[in-house]
């Protein structure tokens, strides 16, 4: 029996649908039965949602990602994932009070590139994340350097997420300027971290390796709907999964738990700026 699966979404809806999705066609990779997990999705208000964020309302934040939480636990979910990246600059605090274990999407990312020997890394996202630090953090924990963007290019980059990626337009103009701020920057890769960015992108765009966080984020969750953590708890103090051991993919240690959130506002500083 397959572990019940939650997805926080909504956030955006495109890239909810994108996640089932995957997950089921993952599913149906190793099975002939047409066997796949229970998913139950959750669906915050998008406005409502980027509006905390966007005004730097972390308590309210927080409150309404673990009222997500809240549902699914109610809905018999055993362990969920947070359907974008920038929640997970409140990571830590939403699985101190989830009533169910989490998968970070950061932790699957950064893992994958210690596994290809990646050592310098572009983030791209929505201009919120690339603003944060919880993957620079991440990264810098295990000897990686990550880098965001410069202003001008954070501006480009969140305008083609939220004015065309956000209502599933894909425009082949903005693919080319992706990958032409990607090439001005001297990284050995880039970080989609926005799950909305895969549907613009994907490796044959590139020169160097893409680290699609989406992808890497459903590979985790359908090793632990597999069973391949060898054990699955639930601490009596939170949600936080056990760091158990793994068998392949990448549930290393930490895979299962985000890394420290040091700033104490939404509107934290950015993170540091690469040569150019």
């Amino acid at each position: 029996m397959y572990q019940h699966l939650g997805i926080l979404g909504g956030i955006s809806h495109v890239s909810t649908a994108a996640y089932y999705e995957r997950i089921v066609s993952r599913f149906h990779e190793q099975s002939t039965e047409g066997r796949y997990p229970e998913i139950t999705i959750a669906s915050l208000d998008f406005k409502r949602f980027t509006d905390y964020e966007d005004n730097g309302e972390r308590a309210q934040y927080i409150d309404y990602i673990v009222a997500g939480m809240e549902r699914l636990g109610n809905a018999g979910v055993r362990f969920a994932l947070m359907a974008a990246n920038s929640p997970h600059a409140v990571y830590d605090d939403v699985v101190e009070r989830s009533p169910i274990p989490l998968v970070s999407i950061v932790q699957s990312t950064v893992i994958a590139a210690v596994e290809q020997g990646l050592e310098r890394l572009l983030l791209l996202g929505i201009d919120f994340t690339m603003r944060q630090a919880f993957y620079g953090d991440a990264g810098f924990d295990r000897g990686i350097e990550i880098i965001s963007p410069s202003a001008d290019h954070r501006h480009e980059i969140d305008r083609i997420i939220f004015k065309e990626l956000c209502y599933g337009i894909i425009k082949t103009d903005s693919r080319d300027r992706l990958c032409e701020i990607i090439g001005s920057y001297r990284v050995d890769g880039a970080i989609l971290g926005c799950t909305e960015l895969p549907l613009l992108l994907s490796q044959c765009d590139s020169e160097i390796p893409l680290l699609d966080s989406m992808a890497l984020h459903c590979e985790t969750a359908v090793n632990v709907c597999l069973g391949h953590l060898h054990e699955l708890s639930y601490l009596q103090e939170g949600g936080a999964l056990d760091r158990g051991t793994r068998d392949h993919g990448p549930l290393a240690d930490g895979s299962l738990k985000g890394g420290p959130l040091e700033r104490d506002s939404l509107k934290g500083g950015a993170l540091k700026r690469g040569d150019r």
